[in-house]
């Protein structure tokens, strides 16, 4: 299934209207079955569904690692995505009872965000990337660039999992939630770590992107927008630094300072 198709429409210039054929992103629903049994839906850009698969499995914690997953399926033209893997049972039952409707864009639904972040079930992040002010700014500039469909519809978020000039893994979907997963899906499968990545999105910095970044184990999430307040807290807690508004050589830098370099 192609990520965009064209759509006649009206446009409008010097007040005046003209016929034109636009280029619009596709938005489907797509069921994750695990060993057979649907697990969670989610709405998402039919493109890279196995590395959001993987990114999204591994996040939940349901999948320790890529090594778990036998085998990965695309059915139905991605509108199930077929999953047998190694997978922690009570995991997926705690999604099913507990699972909460995330705030970013897409619906799709995680067990793993509570209100008071001590209860989050996660590791601390204990990483010594650091990165500079200046490669910030380039790459934040740079890898919008390299996404085809926002530079076709402007109508998805981005993602970039960057760990040096040379490699990196760029994510689009409707769903900012979706891009992380993507991102990450891809480095694994391609066999990088994402502990060894800093990841910078187009979107806000609400709780479960941070909790992503925080499963993953990834020392530095960084946006063009701002977070909320539980997002700061949750990457407070667990060593993450988080990085909003990094925009030209401006940021604001909310939590863990030192693994950002001025110069």
């Amino acid at each position: 299934m192609e990520p965009v198709y064209k759509f006649k429409i009206k446009k409008v210039k010097n007040g005046k209207k003209f016929d034109f054929e636009d280029t619009l992103i596709r938005e489907i629903r797509t069921d994750i079955h695990i060993n057979g049994q649907k697990t969670v839906s989610m709405m998402a850009t039919p493109v890279d569904l196995e590395a959001l698969a993987v990114g999204y499995l591994i996040s939940e914690g349901i999948i320790s690692s890529f090594n778990d997953i036998e085998k990965i399926e695309l059915k139905n033209d991605g509108l199930i995505i077929d999953v047998t893997a190694k997978a922690d049972t009570k995991k997926i039952e705690k999604l099913n009872e507990e699972a909460i409707i995330v705030s970013g864009c897409g619906k799709s639904v995680t067990s793993n965000i509570d209100i008071d972040p001590s209860k989050i079930e996660a590791e601390k992040i204990d990483s010594d990337i650091t990165i500079k002010i200046s490669d910030i700014s380039k790459q934040m500039g740079e890898f919008y660039k390299s996404c085809p469909l926002y530079e076709k519809t402007g109508c998805v978020h981005t993602a970039r999992l960057y760990f040096d000039e040379h490699t990196y893994f760029d994510a689009e979907d409707i769903a900012q939630h979706s891009t992380v997963d993507k991102a990450v899906g891809k480095a694994i499968i391609a066999g990088y770590s994402p502990k060894n990545g800093i990841m910078m999105v187009s979107g806000r910095l609400s709780s479960e992107m941070v909790v992503k970044a925080v499963m993953h184990k990834i020392p530095i999430l960084i946006s063009r927008t701002a977070t909320t307040c539980l997002g700061a807290k949750i990457a407070d807690t667990f060593g993450l630094t988080l990085v909003g508004f990094a925009r030209g050589e401006r940021m604001n830098i909310y939590t863990h300072d030192w693994r950002i370099e001025e110069g």
